[in-house]
């Protein structure tokens, strides 16, 4: 027999003995503080979340500010369809996909890495310098950031040139684009996503690395067998809320570092929804596409969350 099960009347069996759970009106009397602190949470995603969902709707309308949501007329999948005939459609979803595809293959295990060489570091002050080191340009300002790009991608005295002895403007190379952005991810939020790995190796039991030691198990091996095991389910906790925004593209540093002549890479859902939205003030067809794109993340995250499922349950030695 388990030691507790769940009867069939709801309540809790625990060796042998039943335990009545306590009424709901109960539990709220006795803990109204931390449900008085859970319900600000719930109040700002409603207000900021849910209730904005209602105006999902001007995406089937051919909305016009001064008739209201209601008042404007109905059009069903209209703005859909214009979108999917548009002649850059289909570069469009192919440049998003990419970018944010390669974008996660090549931040997603970078962090991990890094936790793995910190977590070996036995000097702590040089430790602390290294993270903070790491730390430090998840803080700068993607506007500073987009313009230290341009300054060192410069063809007239920028850094990389100087070091290459070119004169080469790659911000206009659409074939240069995609290494650009994903590099500049990299280079600054990489040391920021090892923060919470860190955490993780800081709970494992030191017992556990002295036994391995005494077995003779190399570096190597004990990150093999100890760390990497403890990192994997919070790496596939963080690989499916990535997913979940995988056609997210980052919409500002797109914006500010794209150019008529690196379109070809570079034009992509995020920067054409502000462009139709906000400068042609086009509100439904730029609800339209944003929706789809909300929908194309909902299904991936989905996909990643049943196959994340299964890759849990594999063993890694």
């Amino acid at each position: 027999m388990k030691a507790s099960e769940q009867t069939k009347s709801g309540q809790l069996s625990v060796r042998g003995r039943t335990v009545r759970g306590k009424p709901l009106g109960r539990r709220l009397r006795d803990n109204w503080q931390l449900y008085a602190l859970l319900l600000i949470p719930v109040v700002l995603t409603l207000v900021y979340k849910y209730i904005p969902m209602y105006g999902i709707q001007i995406a089937f309308r051919d909305f016009k500010a001064s008739r209201g949501y209601l008042g404007s007329e109905w059009v069903g999948l209209y703005w859909f369809k214009r979108f999917f005939s548009a002649p850059n459609c289909v570069r469009m979803i192919k440049n998003t996909v990419l970018l944010s595809l390669y974008t996660l293959l090549w931040t997603f295990p970078i962090p991990i890495i890094l936790s793995l060489i910190i977590n070996q570091l036995r000097f702590g002050k040089f430790k602390r310098v290294v993270q903070t080191v790491l730390y430090a340009p998840h803080f700068i300002s993607i506007m500073v950031i987009c313009g230290m790009i341009r300054i060192f991608l410069s063809p007239s005295g920028g850094l990389i040139n100087l070091l290459l002895g070119t004169s080469i403007d790659f911000l206009t190379e659409s074939s240069a684009f995609r290494t650009i952005y994903i590099a500049s991810a990299i280079w600054q939020d990489a040391g920021w996503g090892c923060i919470i790995y860190l955490a993780t190796l800081a709970n494992v039991d030191p017992g556990l690395y002295e036994a391995a030691k005494v077995d003779g198990a190399s570096v190597f091996q004990r990150i093999r067998n100890i760390d990497i095991p403890e990192l994997l389910p919070m790496a596939i906790l963080n690989l499916i809320m990535a997913a979940g925004g995988l056609m997210n593209v980052g919409f500002e540093k797109v914006w500010l570092l794209q150019t008529d002549l690196n379109k070809a890479a570079s034009d992509v859902i995020a920067v054409y929804v502000y462009q139709q939205g906000i400068e042609s003030a086009k509100y439904s067809y730029s609800t339209a596409v944003g929706l789809f794109n909300t929908i194309v993340n909902i299904a991936l995250l989905l996909i990643v969350n049943k196959i994340a499922s299964k890759a849990s349950d594999v063993e890694f030695v």
